[in-house]
């Protein structure tokens, strides 16, 4: 059997949500959703272990670190097979390398997970191998741009923690950010 995964992203706020899993649902063969809902991954799945000894430390980070500001922007794509919508954010990245040091991933991990200074946040709207062919993907990108403008800007005020359940990815628990007191 293998380990339970985990990993940590942000959620656009539900109205959003709502267009953009209607949006990637018009592609019949799109399964992402079937996988995750969308979301924008802060902490990807290296150092996330089954024994959960890092939950406490990924809550006091998160406890300390005041809410901010997220932009959704235009399509983009990682090589030809995965189609997104760009995330701008400073305090997302910093969010992002607090809480990697935290963790403390093997090196390997954080190179494969794309960490650090290879960290490129966004939001993925269909990938080749959910599915989609390469021209699906073009035919996307260039609906996207038409159909999920304007690209909002939003406060971010929780992390969710998802958790790896029947080759499903669900929500764990979502953690509220800068509650310290």
């Amino acid at each position: 059997m293998l380990p339970l995964q985990y990993f940590i992203g942000v959620v656009p706020p539900d109205e959003y949500l709502s267009r953009i899993k209607q949006f990637r649902q018009r592609w019949r063969n799109n399964s992402i959703d079937e996988v995750v809902e969308p979301h924008i991954t802060l902490k990807a799945q290296g150092g996330l272990t089954e024994d959960t000894r890092w939950f406490e430390p990924v809550k006091l980070v998160c406890k300390n670190f005041r809410p901010f500001q997220l932009s959704l922007n235009e399509p983009r794509f990682f090589a030809e097979g995965i189609l997104y919508l760009s995330a701008k954010s400073e305090a997302l990245y910093k969010l992002h390398r607090q809480l990697v040091e935290e963790i403390s991933p093997p090196g390997d991990d954080i190179k494969k997970y794309f960490e650090l200074d290879d960290f490129v946040p966004h939001l993925t709207l269909g990938k080749t191998n959910y599915g989609l062919t390469r021209q699906d993907l073009q035919v996307m990108a260039a609906s996207a741009i038409e159909e999920l403008n304007p690209f909002p800007t939003f406060d971010v005020n929780f992390v969710r923690v998802y958790q790896e359940v029947d080759n499903q990815y669900r929500k764990l628990e979502d953690i509220r950010l800068g509650e310290s007191k």
